[in-house]
Parts: C-alpha cells; sequence; structure tokens
C-alpha cells in the first residue's frame, strides 16, 4: 500500500467528519456564542484568563499531543495497518473527539472545573472524590514519567572515571539549552501580547524567527552538562513556578509556541510522504493484518492479543483520558467564546489523528527495519522514516540527518510542554478534592485553607511527582495504558449522564463508554493475571508484581463501581424524563 493514499484518505475522512459529525454535536448540545465563558465569568489573571483561539488551540493540542500519536500507533503496527488506520479514524471520529468536546463543554458550563466536578453534580460526592483519588494518582505518574523523561533528555554522559564525555553528550546538551531558550522567548512573547498589547500576528513571526535562532543557538553553543539527579531536580523547580504562575506568563504563549514546531513537523512528514510517494516510493511494506495476536514482538516482548492491546496502547491517537483532564483543567478555564470549543477539542483531537496516521506511514516505510528490531524506540522509527522518506525526494538527498535531528528535537520539547500542564492539572484535582461544589480555595478556613492553597497543592504534587520519578516510576508505568483508558471511559460517563441531567441527547456517549469500560476491564484483568503468575514463580520483581496487581484490582473495583452509579443515574434521568 502506497502511504500517500492511506495518508489521503485518512484525512479527507477526518475533515469530513468535522464538517459533519462535529458541527452535528455542536448543535445537538447547544453551542451558544452569546454565552459568557469561565475565562471571563471568573476571570483572575492567574488561571481563568481568556485566550485568543489560535493561542489557545497551540496550549491545547501542544498539551494533548506529545509522543503518544506517534508512540501508539508505532507499537501497534505489530498488528498490521489495517486494524491500526481503521482505529484512528473510527476511535478519533466517534470516541476520542467526542469525549474531547464533550468534557470541555461540560466544564465550561461548569464554571470551568475539572470532570470531577461535573460527576459531583449528577453521582455524587462520593463518585467525585473517588475519581479525582483516580486521576491525581495518574498524573502523579504522568509528572513522575515525563520529569524522567525529560531528565534522560537533557542529561549528560559521564566516562568511567566520572568524567563528562562531551561528545556523547552534545545532543542532549543541545536539546537543554534549546527548551531553555524557548523557555524564555515564550515569556517574552507574553509580555509582548498581553502586557503591550502587540498584536498577534506580528508577535508570532517575531516568536517564530526567535524559536529558528534559539535551535541555531542551542546546536552551536551548549554549554550546561549535569546529571539526571540535577536536572530532575531543576525540572522539579521549574514546574513548582511555571504551574502556579499566571497563564499568560509561560503556558499560553510557551504552547502556541511550541503548537508551530508540532504543525512544522507535520508538514515536514506529509512533504515527505507524499514527495516519496509521486517519485514511487512511500510504500508501506507493512502487512495489512498480522493476525490477532502480536507474534512480531520487534522490542522482545509482545503486545499479546489484538484485543484489548490495540485499544490500549494506541491512545491519544484515538481517544485517551488525560485530554479530559486537559480540556476540564487549563483550556476550560481559558476559552473565550463557545464557539470555540468545536475547532480546540473536536478538531483538536482530529489533528491527532492525523499525526498518527503520519506516525503509521513512517514506520511502514522502514516495516523491515522496525520488525527485525533494528530501530524499535518511536520517536527513532518516525524521524527515522519521514527523514527516509524526505531524503529520497529529488532535490533533498542532502537534508536526511537534518530533518532526523529536528524531527527528534521537535518531539522532545513536548515533553517538557506536558510536563508542566500536567503538574498544573494535578494542583487543581488537589484543591478540588477537599472543596465542595461551587467553593474555591479563598471560601475556606483551617487546614482545608492551606491544603488548597495554589503553592502548597503545587509542591505537594511537585515532591510526589518527582520523588517518584527518581525512585522508580517504571514498574508501575506499564499500567499507564490501561489506567489512561479507563479515565476516558470515565470521562464519556461523567459527560453522559451530565447531558442527561441536561435534557441533552447523549445517545453518542452509549457505545464509545461501555466499549472503552469493557477494553480497560479486560486489560486489567490480564495484567492480574500475568503478576499473579509472577508472584507465584518468586524471584526478582515479586515485590514490584504484587504491588502492580494490587493497582489493578483496586481499578478494576473502581470501573465498576463508577459504571454501575454512572448507570443508575442515567436510568434514573430516563424514569425522571
Amino acid at each position: 500500500m502506497n502511504g500517500v493514499v492511506v495518508l489521503v484518505v485518512g484525512i479527507a475522512i477526518l475533515v469530513g467528519a468535522y464538517l459533519t459529525y462535529g458541527k452535528w454535536l455542536a448543535k445537538q448540545w447547544g453551542i451558544d456564542p452569546s454565552r459568557e465563558t469561565p475565562s471571563h465569568t471568573e476571570e483572575d489573571g492567574v488561571d481563568y484568563v481568556p485566550a485568543k483561539a489560535p493561542v489557545l488551540m497551540g496550549h491545547h493540542f501542544s498539551s494533548i499531543a506529545g509522543a503518544g500519536p506517534i508512540n501508539g500507533p508505532i507499537q501497534a503496527a505489530v498488528f498490521g495497518w489495517v486494524p491500526v488506520l481503521l482505529w484512528v479514524l473510527i476511535g478519533g471520529i466517534f470516541f476520542g473527539a467526542v469525549h474531547d468536546f464533550g468534557a470541555l463543554f461540560a466544564s465550561i458550563r461548569h464554571k470551568g472545573q475539572s470532570i470531577g466536578e461535573v460527576i459531583a453534580d449528577t453521582m455524587g460526592s462520593k463518585a467525585k472524590k473517588l475519581f479525582i483519588i483516580f486521576s491525581y494518582l495518574t498524573l502523579i505518574l504522568v509528572v513522575a514519567a515525563f520529569g524522567s523523561i525529560v531528565a534522560n533528555t537533557f542529561m549528560a554522559t559521564y566516562t568511567e572515571s566520572g568524567a563528562v564525555d562531551y561528545a556523547a553528550s552534545a545532543a542532549n546538551a543541545t536539546t537543554a539549552m534549546i527548551s531553555i531558550l524557548f523557555i524564555l522567548i515564550a515569556i517574552a512573547f507574553g509580555f509582548l501580547v498581553y502586557r503591550r498589547n502587540a498584536g498577534l500576528g506580528v508577535s508570532t513571526i517575531i516568536g517564530v524567527v526567535a524559536i529558528v535562532i534559539c535551535m541555531v543557538v542551542g546546536m552551536n553553543w551548549h554549554p550546561i552538562y549535569l546529571s539526571n539527579k540535577a536536572w530532575m531536580v531543576i525540572v522539579g523547580i521549574y514546574i513548582l513556578a511555571a504551574s502556579v504562575a499566571p497563564v499568560w506568563i509561560l503556558l499560553q504563549p510557551r504552547d502556541y509556541l511550541s503548537s508551530f514546531l508540532l504543525y512544522f513537523m507535520m508538514i515536514v512528514a506529509v512533504v515527505g510522504i507524499v514527495g516519496c510517494g509521486l517519485t514511487g516510493g512511500a510504500q508501506m511494506d507493512i502487512p495489512a493484518f498480522t493476525g490477532f495476536k502480536d507474534t512480531v514482538a520487534p522490542t522482545g516482548t509482545s503486545l499479546g492479543y489484538m484485543f484489548p492491546a490495540l485499544f490500549v496502547t494506541i491512545a491519544c491517537g484515538a481517544i485517551s483520558g488525560f485530554h479530559s483532564l486537559v480540556g476540564s483543567g487549563t483550556t476550560a478555564k481559558q476559552l473565550n467564546s463557545e464557539k470555540d470549543a468545536q475547532p480546540i477539542a473536536y478538531g483538536g483531537m482530529l489533528i491527532e489523528c492525523a499525526l498518527a496516521i503520519i506516525s503509521l506511514c513512517a514506520v511502514g516505510y522502514i516495516w523491515s527495519s522496525y520488525s527485525a528490531g533494528e530501530t524499535v524506540v518511536p520517536t527513532a522509527v518516525f524521524a527515522t522514516g519521514i527523514s527516509k522518506m524526505l531524503g529520497s525526494i529529488p532535490g533533498l538527498a542532502g537534508t536526511e540527518k537534518i530533518a532526523y535531528t529536528l524531527l527528534v528535537l521537535t518531539v522532545s520539547v513536548f515533553c517538557l510542554t506536558s510536563l508542566d500542564t500536567a503538574t498544573r492539572l494535578a494542583r487543581y484535582m488537589f484543591q478540588e478534592f477537599w472543596l465542595e461544589p461551587g467553593e474555591t480555595y479563598k471560601d475556606v478556613t483551617g487546614y482545608k485553607k492551606v491544603l488548597t492553597n495554589p503553592f502548597v497543592a503545587t509542591l505537594i504534587t511537585v515532591v510526589l511527582g518527582i520523588g517518584l520519578g527518581i525512585t522508580g516510576y517504571a514498574n508501575i508505568w506499564p499500567l499507564f495504558g490501561a489506567a489512561n483508558q479507563l479515565l476516558a471511559a470515565l470521562g464519556l460517563l461523567a459527560v453522559a449522564t451530565w447531558l442527561g441531567k441536561a435534557g441533552k441527547n447523549n445517545k453518542m456517549f452509549y457505545i464509545p463508554m461501555a466499549f472503552m469500560l469493557i477494553v480497560t476491564i479486560t486489560s486489567l484483568c490480564f495484567t492480574i493475571k500475568s503478576n499473579v503468575l509472577g508472584v507465584m514463580a518468586g524471584g526478582e520483581g515479586t515485590t514490584w508484581c504484587l504491588v502492580r496487581a494490587v493497582i489493578a484490582v483496586l481499578l478494576v473495583a473502581l470501573a465498576i463501581v463508577l459504571a454501575v452509579d454512572g448507570v443508575k443515574t442515567m436510568m434514573n434521568q430516563k424514569k425522571e424524563a
């Protein structure tokens, strides 16, 4: 199969879905451009700040994307390109985009508060607290993972004698330097736009030029060489400051400018796929379907059976629970008008689907190398596939090495973006846990006033997240895929119950919600089985097998309890109607 055909057909379907199904959803739910959003009614200059649609799209897309739509499709490609493409399109259009759009819409009708508050409105305080505990712990794991990834991307390599190996450390030092310069550029951009009222168009041009300059500087001057632990501490201090700072200072401008790197990466990828395809290349050597069980296992470990592995592995490229936390966390507090909800939430998810399809084309182009276990790290697979396609185009033969470096660098930048967004979201969750509906941290007294203080809530989150990152989050990271998809199922459940209470059409949530619950519970049951067998076998790692099994059991119990509560709520709503 030619990658050009897969890409063009896939994008055409996504565009058609946005113009038809997306608009139908907006009409069904009653999107009202004349209604004031929380960014205006609750404006505080810190978290609630109106953002222009392109700026907010940049933040939202940068936060939900990252490496997710690259990693998932590449890893799931072991089942063939047809299952991956079908799930990306069907899942993205009818599951993920509905989930993201619904979560944002429900949040803006609840003062920009999280899905936990939406659940409290329909299913009660107990369900809210269970959901927030689960979401908060998931976000702590995200902070730990991304903190570790960022530190590994920045850290220096040392020789046996303990001296810095400058040659081996150059690439990481370059990434660190560019990331630091990028933060400074974002702060300057925010100051120009929000305090000097500079035009967004002119400021964007200046910002993009500044990004190019900082990349050139970083590639040629990178004097900072620090250890992994040193970077973990620095990253912790950074996210502590970034997550309590007003969003206009760093979050909005940085994510907006970051999005141009992602757009650039996608444009380069499309040029590579189309250009290579039109010259006779871009053939996807990957089989259409390899079977219902992963026998390819390029990393040496099989993903197991296609159900549920395909639907847990491909998360951000089809549906991801983390998106509901972003939509109902930071995005809802900055949405300027309800008319922006569809392009930012529904449209943002479909752009992720397009990136997932590009990733599928990339792994398909170097399938022989991937299936043989020669190139298996998803970022390297993506960068290798796209850069090779780009280099095969007449006149661009010398660009392969440069393109590879820029693609890897672009993916790395988004880890830092997702990191401090996740920290801010965890802070919101921690605060909301102690508050009653309608309360803010300014309304409470005693210990609640201390715990809900933004700085204290963030400090607790950073200590837990970075501490877990230093001590070994990898032992429980295998549970993240199922936990993230369980979060998506619960997000769908929350929005469905709220729409039912509001008397709006919620039938489009029934199948996605039921399917994702079945997928996650099945995946967790497989996890329980494998880890119980690990405990019975004994040996090294027995303790962590037991921990993972217990966590998986608790997640299954949580899913069942909330699902039963949700179904009862919707049944009562139907009776009352």
